[in-house]
């Protein structure tokens, strides 16, 4: 098979965009709460409204980030999982189980992947994470378009295993 084969994408993960603007939103919502709170009603206490600026500091923080990776998308090709930056995300041959059960520690919306060897902690806020051997893909994302990208990854591994 040749390489432009196994990059070629079979299926593309995308942040919905509607949930996208929800969460950025919440999380900004928060932020500027937090913030408004501690200026223009003050609690009693500097150590309270210290805590309500780093608040809402850390949550406008984390909305942009939000914005940023949703902006993004995941891509599937024969090599494993990447995002649209060229991220990889798991390669196929470390792939180990794949799980979308309801009592699977997973984003909304999505599934859950086992590797067979430990990768570096990374977060894409609303998009996919890895800790250690856990990588979780979902999020603001579609259902329909994460059980398709689930069921084609489960069909990758099982034509590499036969």
């Amino acid at each position: 098979m040749s390489r432009s084969e196994q990059s070629e994408i079979l299926t593309i993960l995308r942040a919905s965009p509607g949930r996208r603007v929800l969460g950025v939103g919440a999380v900004a919502a928060l932020g500027f709460l937090s913030l408004y709170v501690a200026m223009a009603q003050p609690p009693g206490s500097l150590v309270w409204q210290a805590f309500l600026l780093l608040v809402g500091g850390l949550a406008l923080w984390l909305a942009d980030a939000m914005r940023r990776a949703t902006a993004l998308t995941v891509e599937l090709t024969r090599d494993g999982l990447r995002t649209s930056d060229g991220e990889i995300i798991a390669a196929l041959d470390q792939i180990e189980t794949l799980d979308r059960g309801i009592f699977a520690f997973k984003p909304s919306n999505g599934f859950l992947i086992k590797l067979t060897q430990k990768a570096p902690a990374r977060w894409q806020p609303g998009l996919w994470w890895r800790l250690g051997k856990r990588i979780g893909v979902g999020g603001v994302t579609p259902g329909a378009q994460s059980r398709v990208m689930a069921d084609l990854l489960t069909a990758l591994k099982r034509d590499e295993i036969n």
